[in-house]
């Protein structure tokens, strides 16, 4: 059985994107390859996107904004778009999901509360991927 992959992206891969990358590689342990990109990448990861994480004990300051690496896109077996911003272009044999995700500041919430609401939303999200990218398909059907 190969190592399922996956590429998050959002639009500056700054926020969202590196968010479900890091909550990923928390709980993965391994068992999933991790990438995230920007389809117009910014220069930094968000300072409170970065600060929620670090409250339930995952690390993304390092990390750094990139951009999609066609090569990259061609080889993930999955690609999960976070928002509604980021817009990719169907891929051959490239199966791509969008994960609308809560945006609090619609509602008025700004600041570390939004990201925090945003990286529930997240972290919920990635527990469900993981799942679904490592239970075998016949356990998935009868369970």
């Amino acid at each position: 059985m190969t190592t399922p992959s996956v590429l998050f992206v959002c639009v500056k891969n700054g926020g969202k994107s590196q968010m479900a990358a890091g909550l990923m590689r928390a709980i993965a342990g391994g068992r999933v390859e991790i990438h995230s990109a920007g389809t117009k990448p910014g220069t930094s990861v968000n300072n409170l996107s970065a600060q929620s994480l670090l409250e339930v004990g995952v690390d993304i300051r390092a990390e750094i904004p990139k951009p999609i690496d066609p090569a990259l896109l061609r080889s993930v077996g999955l690609v999960v778009t976070l928002g509604s911003e980021a817009h990719l272009e169907p891929v051959d044999d490239v199966r791509i999901i969008n994960w609308d995700t809560d945006e609090p500041s619609e509602r008025g919430i700004d600041g570390i509360e939004r990201m925090r609401l945003v990286r529930d939303d997240i972290a919920a999200r990635v527990e469900n991927l993981l799942t679904e990218l490592t239970t075998p398909a016949e356990r998935r059907i009868t369970s």
